[in-house]
């Protein structure tokens, strides 16, 4: 089930963006129908329609008219450069100012990030 923020239809888009992002649904392959993902995850299929269409909307899915949903060419690419994007705003700009308040210069801001990454 869907517990997080948000719109439910929002979740299911997010979680199949994850799955195409991690490789779950490679590009040109095709994807569970809304019905199936609405049976799976024991959801009105209008909510889990609007999910799917959220990522048509994107260009991330398309149809093949009488096949199903399939994943678009450049869909994890797209996928990444939103997420990107969202990264910058969600966590970057907000350390960055941050730092600026607590006079944290960029070159021990840099030392403290590689200190985490390889934590000794």
């Amino acid at each position: 089930m869907f517990t997080g923020e948000g719109p439910i239809f929002q979740q299911l888009a997010v979680r199949i963006a994850d799955d195409i992002v991690a490789g779950t649904y490679p590009e040109e392959t095709a994807v569970p129908s809304a019905t199936d993902f609405a049976m799976f995850h024991q959801m009105n299929p209008a909510t889990a329609s609007k999910g799917v269409n959220m990522l048509v909307d994107l260009g991330v899915l398309y149809k093949k008219r009488g096949i199903g949903m399939f994943v678009a060419t450049g869909a994890r690419k797209v996928l990444l450069a939103r997420r990107r994007d969202e990264f910058r705003k969600q966590y970057l700009q907000p350390l960055l100012r941050e730092a600026a308040v607590l006079e944290i210069p960029a070159a021990e801001l840099h030392s403290m990030i590689d200190d985490e990454q390889d934590p000794a």
